[in-house]
This record gives structure tokens, sequence and C-alpha cells, in this order.
């Protein structure tokens, strides 16, 4: 296969209204269990020079476990940490991209990870899941059900979520936070958390993601429409959204955590988010943010590429989950 770089090898992201009733497979196949799907065969090997840096990185392979969920494996590294245990894993990185992100800006991230020693699972978020958030929180369950398969119960996670990625993982703490015994497992190998953009402050902050995101041409009409929806569809939205919030306001998961935002981000209210991170900081949760004056909504590596690489190694090294031998 003929790449300009390894990110060719990331899906195109695909956005469905309402799964169930789009067509194709998710038509027949909407709760389809993420573990029951089988991992291709002809998963593809790159040795191309990555797009982002003047380094190369080779012997990535992708496996698609299912539309939106790919597995990425760089076999040529192993993990420093298991000398002396021989067949310890590799600790995963759980990749939350931001709605509608383009292969090669997900590339971007997957590679610092890669690079430094993790795998890579990239889980999207398709809008349906976020209109109707009762599928949400079933795809919720189902990614929790892959990180207990076999593949990876036994590694140590890292979780880096973008925008609406930050309300997926929301999804996941709520079954998380209603049966602590169930997924104690999954809870006890989060070793790091990472936010990017959240989407945080109101229904119309929301909306406005919508709008920008599907229908950018026509992002007012979009937004009135996301907010008449969301009065209509109170009880199978708003009131879902609240049980999420809730999930991440008062979350069981207490490792460390670091998050990203700006103030003159319209899709978060910047004082909320800070009032969220000193209910964290009560919680006894050990914080490290940034907030810039000006930058870009899940755009911040692009923005502030230096300062922002500097402050996600110094996380990185804190959790001691892979050696940092040079600068990313």
């Amino acid at each position: 296969m003929a790449a300009r770089g390894w990110w060719a090898l990331l899906p195109r992201a695909k956005l469905t209204l309402f799964p169930p009733f789009a067509g194709g497979a998710c038509r027949n196949t909407p709760y389809r269990s993420l573990c029951s799907a089988p991992v291709r065969p002809d998963a593809v090997r790159s040795s191309a020079v990555m797009s982002s840096t003047d380094a190369t990185l080779t012997g990535v392979m992708a496996h698609k476990i299912r539309k939106g969920v790919t597995f990425y494996v760089n076999e040529s590294t192993v993990n420093p940490m298991a000398a002396g245990r021989p067949g310890q894993p590799k600790p995963l990185l759980l990749l939350l991209p931001w709605l509608g992100s383009r292969p090669q800006a997900q590339a971007k991230y997957c590679e610092i990870y890669l690079r430094t020693g993790f795998d890579v699972l990239v889980v999207e978020t398709e809008v349906g899941r976020f209109l109707w958030p009762r599928w949400g929180l079933e795809y919720g369950s189902e990614l929790l059900e892959l990180l207990e398969s076999e593949r990876f119960s036994q590694r140590h996670l890292l979780v880096h979520a973008f925008s609406i990625g930050g309300y997926t993982f929301a999804q996941m703490l709520v079954h998380m936070a209603k049966d602590a015994q169930r997924y104690q497992g999954v809870t006890s190998r989060i070793r790091g958390q990472i936010y990017d953009s959240l989407v945080m402050g109101s229904l119309e902050r929301m909306a406005i993601g919508v709008s920008r995101t599907v229908f950018p041409r026509v992002g007012f009409v979009v937004k009135r429409a996301s907010l008449l929806y969301f009065h209509i569809f109170k009880r199978q939205t708003v009131d879902y959204f609240n049980m999420g919030i809730d999930a991440f306001r008062n979350t069981p998961v207490t490792a460390p955590a670091l998050f990203f935002f700006c103030q003159n981000d319209a899709l978060c209210d910047a004082d909320s988010m800070e009032e969220m991170l000193e209910n964290w900081r009560k919680q006894g949760i050990t914080l490290m943010s940034k907030k810039w004056e000006e930058s870009i909504h899940a755009g911040h590596l692009r923005a502030h590429p230096q300062e922002y690489l500097s402050i996600l190694e110094n996380f990185l090294c804190s959790l001691s989950m892979v050696p940092l031998k040079s600068k990313m």
C-alpha cells in the first residue's frame, strides 16, 4: 500500500446521525459488542516517514476493531519498564478525539505516544451518540468491555480525551461509578488522564459545538434547532447529560489529571472549568492545568506546540508509565 505517512492508516471519520436508522452496517448491528468484532487479519504495516516530524517511525500496525475503533501498535518499540519481566505489555493510550477530527490531526497525537512507548487505541465518537445519549451510554459500556478483554486487560491505561471525547469518557464513568466493584479492574489500571478542550458550561455551548462541527455554514440555525431539540427531548438528552456531568465531577478515577483549555473557547466556559478543577482538588486528585488567554478549541498543540509538548512531557514523566529519554 502506497502511503504518504503512517497517518494514512487512520480511518476517515464519518458523521452518522442516529446510527440505528443509518444505512449500512450500523443499521443492522447498532449495539454490537466491541469485543465480538473480529480483528481484521489484513492489518496494515507502514514504514513511511512520519508526517509531522523529521524523524522516522517504522513498524506501525493498524488493527481495525470496528467502525471508529482502531488499535495501533508500534512493533519497533518495547516497554523499557518491563525489563526482567518478559511478556509484560506496553501501556495503552485511550485516545478519544474531537468530533470530525481528520486523520492527519489524530496522527500528530498518536505519533507522540507511539514514539514514547505506548500502544494507542483510537475511539471516535459519532454525533448520534451525543444527540441520543442512551446510545452513548451503551457505547461506554461496550468500551469498558473492550478494555476488559484479553488483549487489553493487563495494560496500564492513560486517557487523552478531546472535546466530545470527554463526553464519551463521561459515559464510561457513569458505569464505573454505578458498579464500582464490577469495573474496579479498569479503574485501578488508569494511571493518568488528560483532557483537552472539554465542552463545559451550558446547553448552549453544547449546541454551538454541534452546529460548528456538523453544519458550520448554517451554524445559527443548527444551534437554535439543537436547543429546541434538547428542550423537547429533555428526559432523553438533558437528564442523561446531567448524569454524565455528575459522574465526571465526582469521578471514580482518582489518577493524576492534566487539563488544557483557553479563555476564548466558545465551547468551554473557563470559569466553570476552574470551578470543576477546584472540586477535583478537594477530592484529593493531583492536577496540572494550562489555560491560555487565546488559543484554538482542540487545537492547542497547533497553536502552542512547544509549550503544549513541554507540559505534556512533564506530566507523563510524573506518571512513570514509560521513561522519557528525549524531548517529544
